[in-house]
């Protein structure tokens, strides 16, 4: 027996560890991300950055412990499940008791009021279709970690190949996983517009019918509406959008689950139908325009950031640089920037002598 072996985790440690990695693998990792100043402005500043160092080391230690006591692909899947489950899943049920419980408060913080109420006259009231909508969007979330299970499968077991996404026990530096996640929601940009396009609404494409008889069938968008979509619409809506980019630049497991919870939130509070937004410099201009996407019968806003609509000219309504300006308008931006501005050049008064 080799004393200096380390023990091996039992099932309570190594259940507790898989618990807890959905939350570490975005705090730790975002307290370096956060050190990078460009970053730190444009992220939520929801988290601090007091103790990064320590933290990293725990999490480290953490992230090592589940790679050498379970497999790859377990840690790939559970994780990946869990991103969906902690970043998307929970806050649209949450979205939708609130909705239910209490609809008189939803409806003034609700963009088209009682409209879009899951369980408005709308949409049928409470025996209305609100909950296939969340049951197929639960069902399509779970068809999106198999479908990525089938890909690490066919790499790793059949083609014998190296695994679609890097895993290891080593870390990402924070500047590798800016990098990555800015070139990755780019090209899902550029993806999500021409596959939402010209395969979910143009005339010749077969998934067009699909695609209108199912989302676009919605009144008014709630967060289950994200991934309700038929499930050949919703691989190439949803799917294949995000999880190309970390196929091609073949993202670090930490990178890629740092990626898809950023999705995940977009997803949650794009199509919450709240008017009410944090972040609203960024939330609320993509909210708005997956509305008008939806409630304009697909013509327009087929990204989803809204920088492809606006270069093509497919932009319905106001634009991306419109929404900017909006929003900068509505949070007194200028007038917050000129107001610090004037504290930090004004000079103190000088007390005059009797």
């Amino acid at each position: 027996m080799n004393l200096f072996q380390p023990a091996r985790p039992s099932l309570l440690d190594r259940l507790w560890l898989t618990i807890r990695y959905p939350y570490d693998v975005i705090r730790n990792p975002l307290d370096a991300l956060l050190s990078v100043p460009a970053l730190s402005f444009v992220l939520v500043p929801t988290f601090s950055s007091y103790s990064t160092s320590l933290n990293l080391l725990f999490f480290y230690v953490t992230w090592s412990t589940l790679i050498l006591s379970n497999s790859p692909l377990k840690v790939e899947v559970l994780g990946t499940l869990g991103i969906r489950l902690l970043f998307y899943l929970v806050p649209a049920f949450a979205f939708l008791a609130f909705d239910a419980a209490v609809p008189k408060l939803a409806v003034k913080i609700k963009e088209h009021g009682g409209t879009a109420l899951p369980m408005g006259e709308e949409h049928g009231g409470v025996k209305g279709r609100w909950w296939k909508v969340a049951l197929v969007s639960t069902a399509n979330v779970l068809l999106g970690v198999a479908m990525q299970t089938s890909v690490e499968l066919l790499f790793t077991k059949i083609l014998h190949i190296r695994s679609a996404l890097k895993i290891s026990t080593s870390l990402p530096l924070p500047w590798s996983i800016a990098i990555d996640l800015i070139r990755g929601l780019f090209l899902r940009e550029i993806l999500s517009y021409f596959l939402h396009r010209y395969l979910l609404h143009h005339p010749d494409s077969p998934l067009t019918e699909y695609h209108m008889r199912w989302q676009h069938t919605i009144a008014a968008p709630y967060s289950f509406v994200a991934n309700y979509d038929h499930p050949l619409a919703y691989a190439v809506r949803v799917f294949l959008p995000t999880y190309l980019p970390a196929l091609l630049f073949r993202f670090h497991l930490l990178t890629y689950h740092m990626y898809l919870a950023i999705v995940s939130l977009e997803e949650t509070f794009a199509y919450s139908g709240y008017d009410v937004l944090p972040s609203g410099l960024i939330l609320g201009g993509i909210a708005r325009r997956q509305e008008r996407h939806l409630m304009g019968e697909g013509k327009g806003n087929y990204s989803c950031l809204g920088v492809c609509d606006f270069v093509a000219g497919t932009s319905l309504g106001d634009d991306a640089l419109d929404d900017v300006r909006e929003e900068a308008e509505n949070h007194n931006v200028q007038e917050k920037v000129k107001g610090r501005a004037k504290k930090v050049g004004r000079k103190p008064k000088s007390r005059s002598r009797s």
